[in-house]
């Protein structure tokens, strides 16, 4: 299921509350799929909140993002005890923002389609896919499920 499309709330900058003439789900698929590097934000238990650039995949079928992280990362210890997250791809000039929920995965079936899809993106290099895969594998591996999605294109 796609997430919601809702505008932001900027009606002083003249963008309409309504949804007419919004930004279809389709575009921003194909920039969640071109992106190469990715903006992940986080709330430590406290409430402060973290954002760092990490690699991952859009995935259309089912509708996921996928991306891995150091388990003692920050980001890891964050999303143990708080799953929210958004994801925006790097482009400020062409934005796709999604809220919602990461997912941990373990080892095995569940993540081998992921990982194979990050690999393929990241490592064309057959000779060094392998090294590649058992280095995703190792490290914390998450899927975020949007719920809500943000397009916004900054142009004249």
């Amino acid at each position: 299921m796609s997430p919601r499309i809702e505008r932001p709330n900027m009606a002083v900058y003249g963008v309409p509350a309504g949804l007419e003439g919004a930004l279809p789900w389709s575009w921003a698929e194909e920039r969640l799929a071109a992106c190469r590097n990715f903006w992940v934000a986080t709330v430590d238990p406290a409430g402060a909140p973290h954002a760092m650039p990490v690699w991952g995949v859009w995935m259309a079928e089912p509708e996921v993002f996928f991306f891995s992280c150091a388990p003692s990362s920050l980001k890891a210890r964050n999303l143990a005890t708080n799953p929210q997250v958004v994801v925006a791809i790097e482009s400020t000039t062409e934005c796709v923002s999604l809220e919602g929920v990461a997912t941990s995965l373990g080892s095995g079936l569940a993540a081998d389609g992921y990982i194979a899809a990050y690999v393929a993106k990241y490592e064309p290099n057959p000779d060094l896919a392998e090294a590649m895969v058992g280095f995703v594998g190792s490290h914390a591996m998450y899927v975020v499920r949007p719920r809500k999605a943000f397009g916004i294109i900054e142009t004249e």
